[in-house]
């Protein structure tokens, strides 16, 4: 009989990872190394894809691949497969808000302007989508392989100010679900898609929201989150990692078309 653990590793396994270079982007994809895929960072920042690349060691290449460009997308697929074959793992990771779609005491939602909307809803949205055409379609003709997704608790029960990004996750949990559904009727069964959505880490994206730059102490809003987290605290990247593996694994194998919360039971709690 095999050792269970066995369905965990990914020895053999190629992965995608899109803003490889992000913090909890970086984290997912040095888990991934180090559980025995060959490991593909796509991000903008090409020096700092190969920098990351580097630290994670020979298991991890860097690629330039802009989400929002199918072409770029398309180049770096052809690059990945001419080095180690076609991609067995996609994480859509690449994702983020701006201040500019996020209302405030300076900025109306009535004054958010279009295109800062747009922004945020293509890089989210259209980012996951684009990813999924480009790295899917080498799934749907092999007829296996596995999309994983990053939602948000925002896409559960939206947050005040986040307006765009709030609607924009929540489209990612949507297409998470249609994507299972159409790649396993269409394609294969044995393409899976499936999405986390973490609750609240300190990154360097919301680092100074959720704490004061000077003081290192909670904000009204930190503190608001935590009041309303079971488990009293923010994540840290490591959190994420072995949902990610089950995810991504064999130990997952029938398990497809769902939005996995990791956020120390936030969207659990009533607040009362």
């Amino acid at each position: 009989m095999s050792n269970p653990v066995d369905q965990f590793r990914l020895d053999g396994k190629v992965a995608v990872v899109t803003g490889g270079c992000g913090v909890l982007c970086f984290a997912m994809a040095r888990f991934l190394a180090q559980s025995g895929a060959r490991v593909a960072l796509l991000d903008i920042q090409t020096e700092r894809a190969e920098e990351c690349a580097c630290e994670i060691g020979e298991q991890a290449a860097s690629f330039y691949g802009n989400v929002l460009e199918r072409d770029s997308l398309e180049a770096a697929a052809q690059q990945i497969t001419d080095l180690w074959g076609p991609a067995d793992i996609l994480i859509n990771c690449a994702g983020g808000n701006r201040a500019q779609a996020t209302s405030s005491s300076d900025l109306s939602f009535f004054d958010i302007p279009p295109d800062a909307l747009q922004w945020v809803l293509n890089l989210n949205f259209v980012g996951t989508v684009l990813p999924s055409q480009v790295f899917g379609k080498q799934m749907a003709d092999r007829g296996s392989g596995v999309v994983l997704n990053v939602s948000s608790m925002s896409a559960f029960r939206p947050l005040t100010r986040i307006v765009s990004y709030s609607a924009a996750k929540a489209a990612v949990s949507n297409f998470t679900q249609w994507l299972a559904v159409h790649m396993a009727q269409e394609y294969s069964p044995d393409v899976r898609v499936n999405a986390i959505a973490p609750g609240f880490f300190l990154t360097e994206q919301n680092r100074y929201l959720l704490t004061d730059k000077d003081t290192g102490d909670l904000t009204a809003r930190g503190q608001q989150i935590l009041d309303h987290t079971p488990m009293a605290r923010f994540g840290t990247p490591e959190d994420l990692l072995h949902t990610v593996l089950w995810l991504v694994s064999p130990a997952s194998a029938f398990v497809s078309g769902i939005v996995v919360p990791v956020d120390g039971g936030f969207s659990a709690y009533s607040g009362v």
